[in-house]
């Protein structure tokens, strides 16, 4: 077996879709070795924020001098950034030797490939003996392969209409599934969401005797800047390498985590992981300028809620702007209608595209949709011939390539070198 052939080997195990709940992947980690008890971890839930948040954790306990581990997804190009050490992707050895040691035990039991990719990181992390580890959740909470380990921390980032044909349909449904990483006696930190969400949580944090710290009484938000109460100082917040104010509020709660839950950590500490989080965990697809004349945006804005703060945050571009194009493809669990119905004004023409994922909306029911809302929309089949094309554009349009991380990865993929293996 080769690299290729084990990465073919981890991606057919899609075909066996997401199972949720914790038999499947309890008994892949313990035949592992259970690395996930060898662990301190930070676990991090949330409908929208939770990549970024997770970025900005594991890059301030990096510069904090710690050997971090972070398990993240998707992946945009190469299926080992979804496991990195202090920035560093996990080499296609470790890979490769992992599913060889497994061939018999996933033609036998068929994990899921996020079980199998989670297993992966828990005993390269492990192995590697990492100071800590920061684990963003795949799907939910309660019932997600990342929900075997017990945390030094609990962290909630936002709860948003989502996956709501699993999670729920109301904002409390989804707020108890997230809530189910909340273990007992581990402090729980919680970002800025719905009071009827936060209810929730606090609801299942003092069931299960857990510390609550909601991030809203901790921080004073102006325009421009955010300013962090912490144990024994005050932080302010003015930037970070990742554009928008919902970003200070991402890397707020990083850092109010951070020192709520490691005493040794300094205001430097902080400062140097926030600017240094695309380099110490490889962060992508969040408000990133591929372009800069004509200015081609990649966000990964895919519910109506990270759509509204795409959108605030592409109003500043768009002043510049003599004509704004959106390129945008979605889920199909998601709220679309909801989506593009907050798009439509935003943008002069809006053209939908396909995602080769089996959980990809069909653009023409996006396209469907669009026409209901009287919205101009057309369906792009080539996205990099469109992309490159939009490029050769000598006037002063912007174009936004908005919507599930897969589209940004395949698009990505199409505009750069093929020598590396992806998937």
């Amino acid at each position: 077996m080769d690299i290729q052939t084990a990465l073919n080997k981890l991606f057919s195990s899609r075909q066996f879709g997401v199972k949720l709940g914790l038999e499947n992947i309890t008994r892949l980690l313990n035949h592992t070795g259970n690395p996930e008890k060898k662990l301190k971890a930070f676990h991090i839930a949330g409908s929208n924020g939770k990549g970024s948040t997770a970025s900005f954790l594991a890059s301030i306990l990096t510069e904090s001098g710690y050997k971090t581990g972070l398990f993240t997804s998707p992946h945009f190009v190469k299926f080992n950034e979804r496991i990195r050490i202090n920035g560093e992707m996990i080499p296609d050895e470790y890979v490769l030797g992992f599913m060889k040691d497994l061939g018999n035990y996933i033609d036998k039991y068929e994990p899921t490939f996020f079980e199998l990719t989670t297993a992966m990181a828990f005993k390269y992390f492990a192995e590697t003996k990492v100071d800590f580890a920061v684990i963003e959740v795949g799907l939910g909470g309660r019932l997600d392969a990342t929900n075997t380990i017990v945390p030094l921390a609990s962290i909630i980032t936002t709860i948003g209409y989502e996956h709501t044909h699993i999670l729920g349909d109301g904002l409390a449904e989804i707020a108890r599934e997230k809530a189910g990483i909340i273990k007992n006696n581990i402090p729980v930190f919680a970002g800025l969401m719905p009071d009827e969400a936060e209810r929730e949580i606090e609801k299942i944090a003092k069931d299960r005797n857990c510390n609550i710290f909601p991030l809203k009484n901790y921080i004073v938000q102006n325009d421009n800047d955010i300013r962090i109460n912490l144990i024994d100082t005050t932080f302010t917040l003015y930037e970070t390498p990742l554009r928008g104010m919902h970003q200070l509020i991402n890397a707020a709660l990083a850092i109010f985590a951070a020192n709520g839950t490691l005493k040794n950590l300094t205001p430097k500490n902080f400062r140097d992981g926030i600017d240094n989080v695309i380099k110490n965990s490889g962060i992508q697809g969040r408000y990133e300028i591929h372009n800069s004349n004509p200015k081609i945006i990649f966000d990964s804005a895919h519910n109506p809620e990270g759509i509204l703060t795409f959108i605030k945050e592409f109003e500043k571009d768009k002043k510049a702007c003599s004509k704004a194009v959106l390129l945008f493809g979605a889920m199909k669990d998601k709220n679309n209608k909801e989506s593009i119905k907050l798009l439509k004004n935003h943008f002069d023409k809006i053209y939908f595209t396909s995602i080769d994922y089996h959980r990809a909306a069909n653009p023409a029911e996006l396209v469907e949709i669009a026409k209901s809302l009287n919205v101009q929309a057309e369906i792009v089949t080539d996205k990099s011939e469109f992309i490159n094309k939009f490029k050769e554009r000598k006037d002063n349009a912007c174009l936004a390539v908005a919507g599930s991380i897969y589209l940004l990865g395949e698009i990505k993929n199409a505009l750069k070198d093929k020598n590396v293996l992806t998937f």
